[in-house]
């Protein structure tokens, strides 16, 4: 492994002197052969992170129906939706914030190969739950080993490149994978759905979630196999070897240099994930109400969800590639997140206050665009973090917004949802469930419009040492 090192690995001098060739030579060098398997594998990993986090909008009806005989619409059903969104979100953010902390003190490339397979057991005994508190509790292990993993991996591919426009474009296009991880879950959903029947019998019965929460295991097994022979991040390494590398604290992040960009960074992702939590993951359980005049049979229903959501997750990977495309255009962060913020306020409006109560041929097209929007504003936050912390609190300071202010505070956006669902006055549970998604949505997309114009900006090209 030595020689794979050697190829990602630079001194410091060696560093900045490469920072001060000229940029357009530096970026059209090609990535080595160990640079392209890490993206690969980086790009898989993010797949599998987002093919977890939705499976949940995918199979909780189901899995409440069956596992735990409730009936859709109801305050119990809508409870318990509530937690399987809230709960595995809450606890990812917990151990998410530690898991960073451990990513500053024992290194990106350790902290990565425990967390995958932490998931990867959790995936697949969840296919086994045999009861709604031990699935939720699989869930919550699952969602803890797949922030750690994007947390880590994040910054780990940040220090791996020197070069500004070539990290922006990295760090761009590998995010693209989050779209394809959305792409892969909804088909594995309608595999199961359909050809459910003739796999194997799980406890007598052929049922699709099941089947589903067990494919979670299958995208696990190259990362096990491969990353623990990666190389480990050169900046930390150095800094890590010399002695240099200064002491990880929570606290670095609220002292007076830092403490204005936690703050705002802390706000701002909440309402980022309440986007998902709050409004696009509860479509699944909208569309069933908007056809049931066709009279479908179960089954039908089923395949024309999995059906829409593919479209919407086709959404997430063209908003992954037009934040990868822009990306290196912009100098001004604030400006970036605004391309996407401004017209989401619109399109989001349109969704979940008509679309979704009225046609489902008008929703495909709006739904679509509206995850394209929201996965442009979650790019961003992968590009921007790593540029604001310097390296011995990066993994920390991008674990405390990802997992503090997403997942501890947005993510609860999915019990406000479904809390408001019951209280709002008139209609079908379908069309209040898309009443109170949109006002959550609206309410998160206003936060960050104006925090927009408020963030701090990086200073400068290079990651803060």
């Amino acid at each position: 492994m030595g020689n794979l090192f050697s190829d990602v690995t630079c001194k410091p001098d060696m560093a900045a002197a490469a920072l001060q060739r000229d940029d357009q030579s530096a970026l059209a060098a090609r990535l080595t052969p160990v640079q392209w398997l890490i993206c690969g594998i980086a790009c898989l990993g993010f797949a599998f992170d987002l093919y977890e986090t939705l499976m949940t909008a995918l199979i909780v009806r189901p899995v409440l129906s069956t596992l735990g005989n409730l009936r859709s619409g109801t305050p119990e059903f809508n409870l318990w939706v509530g937690l399987f969104f809230f709960l595995p979100g809450v606890a990812g953010g917990i151990f998410g914030l530690l898991g960073g902390y451990l990513t500053d003190l024992l290194g990106r490339r350790r902290v990565l190969v425990w967390s995958i397979l932490l998931y990867a057991f959790s995936a697949c005994a969840a296919g086994f739950a045999t009861s709604l508190p031990l699935l939720l509790f699989l869930r919550c292990t699952t969602w803890i080993g797949t922030c750690v993993e994007q947390v880590a991996a994040i910054a780990w591919l940040a220090e791996l490149f020197a070069n500004p426009k070539q990290r922006q474009s990295v760090l761009g296009y590998t995010q693209v994978a989050f779209g394809f991880g959305g792409m892969m879950v909804t088909a594995a959903y309608y595999l199961a759905v359909t050809y459910g029947e003739h796999f194997p019998a799980i406890y007598g019965a052929h049922e699709p979630w099941r089947y589903t929460l067990l494919s979670g295991l299958i995208p696990a097994i190259p990362l096990v196999l491969v990353r623990p022979f990666l190389p480990e991040s050169p900046i930390w390494g150095e800094k890590k070897a010399r002695g240099t590398l200064k002491r990880t604290s929570v606290k670095e992040l609220f002292r007076p240099a830092l403490r204005k960009t936690t703050l705002w960074v802390t706000l701002m992702m909440a309402c980022s994930f309440a986007l998902p939590f709050g409004a696009l993951q509860h479509t699944p359980r909208i569309i069933p109400g908007l056809v049931s005049a066709q009279k479908l049979a179960p089954r039908q229903v089923e395949q024309t969800v999995s059906r829409v959501y593919m479209v919407q997750e086709l959404g997430s990977l063209a908003g992954r590639l037009a934040f990868a495309f822009v990306v290196v255009y912009f100098v001004k962060q604030r400006k970036l997140l605004r391309v996407f913020v401004t017209p989401a306020t619109i399109v989001f409006s349109g969704v979940f206050f008509y679309a979704a109560t009225h046609s489902l041929t008008l929703l495909i097209p709006s739904i679509f665009c509206a995850q394209a929007l929201f996965n442009g504003v979650m790019s961003f936050w992968g590009t921007y973090l790593p540029r604001i912390y310097p390296t011995h609190v990066r993994g920390t300071g991008e674990s405390f917004g990802y997992s503090i202010g997403g997942r501890a505070i947005g993510i609860s956006a999915a019990l406000l949802t479904t809390t408001l669902s019951n209280v709002l006055p008139g209609g079908s549970s379908a069309a209040r469930l898309a009443h109170s998604a949109g006002t959550v949505a609206i309410c998160a997309l206003a936060v960050l419009l104006v925090g927009s114009f408020l963030l701090p900006e990086p200073q400068g090209d290079r990651l803060p040492e």
